[in-house]
């Protein structure tokens, strides 16, 4: 919406052509005018105030953001002896129940969740819970995804290395990354982020020495946040495994459901609970499903 008059603090250059473009745009005359004196003119000096107060609140409020965000990059890195920390990776392994392992890396810039650099790994090689041998095939598998891409001139999220490893743990994991890097020629410096007995975090270990940080800092609440990430993106990759493993079971046992409509209705609903208070009408929505398929899905749940 343009309006017929615009009030405006102090002159400006080339007043007529902005007000001529402005008459054009609105089909109709447009007037710009600087106010004096009386009330147009108290009216324009109010609009500067309102504008200053959101300023000022604006201004603290990305203070305080980049304070836990950019500013707690700072003091890691600071922590660390290192110039500047733009880009953090951390690493989790989840495998309980006795179901199969997975890993996470989850991905923080100037101290933001970078979630479209998230990846999640399925463990290949490793049976049973070992967290040193699941972490060396997770940090393996991505250097090394990250070195063959950079070799073909591939830019996405494993060509972008990190400044620094958060590992969740200390000496042990710490080790198990130098070993990686190690293997695969490259410098990459590794943190380990130490827990207490109560797994709350308690400080650095960085270069063979635990360092202390202040739990009232930017910096610890920020390596807080990356290890609840990590941990949390994990454990929710694990259960979207589990969950599909159990649908996928019970599915066998049904007749008339083969691969394709196995397929469909795990596509359609993302648990056996979901499928349980689906009516044989909202069965029947899926294409692969035919009257017979529904209605025995139906009654395995309710039958």
């Amino acid at each position: 919406m343009i309006p017929k008059e615009v009030y405006i603090q102090t002159e400006i250059e080339e007043a007529d052509t902005i007000a001529t473009w402005l008459s054009e745009k609105k089909g109709k005359k447009v007037y710009l005018q600087t106010p004096k004196r009386g009330a147009k003119e108290k009216l324009v000096e109010l609009a500067k105030k309102n504008a200053q107060m959101v300023l000022d609140s604006d201004r603290e409020r990305i203070k305080k953001e980049e304070g836990r965000t950019i500013g707690a990059m700072k003091e890691i890195a600071e922590l660390l002896g290192m110039d500047q920390i733009k880009r953090m990776e951390a690493y989790d392994i989840s495998n309980t129940s006795g179901f199969e392992s997975v890993g996470s890396m989850v991905v923080f810039e100037k101290g933001k969740p970078k979630r479209s650099d998230y990846r999640k790994f399925r463990l290949k090689t490793v049976e049973g819970p070992n967290d040193y041998a699941s972490m060396k095939e997770v940090l393996t598998r991505r250097f090394e995804h990250g070195l063959r891409d950079m070799e073909e001139e591939m830019e996405n999220s494993f060509t972008a290395f990190p400044d620094v490893i958060m590992m969740d743990g200390g000496k042990g994991q710490v080790n198990i990354a130098l070993e990686v890097l190690r293997e695969l020629n490259l410098n990459i410096p590794v943190c380990g982020m130490v827990k207490d007995d109560r797994h709350r975090t308690r400080g650095l270990y960085f270069h063979n020495e635990e360092i202390p940080i202040d739990k009232y800092s930017e910096g610890f609440k920020l390596i807080t946040r990356l290890q609840d990430e990590a941990h949390r993106f994990a454990i929710e990759y694990h259960k979207s495994l589990r969950g599909k493993a159990l649908v996928k079971s019970f599915l066998d046992d049904i007749k008339g459901i083969g691969p394709a409509r196995r397929k469909a209705l795990m596509r359609t609903y993302q648990s056996a609970e979901e499928m349980k208070n689906a009516t044989v009408e909202d069965l029947l929505k899926i294409p692969e499903m035919n009257e017979e398929a529904a209605q025995n899905v139906y009654a395995y749940f309710h039958g």
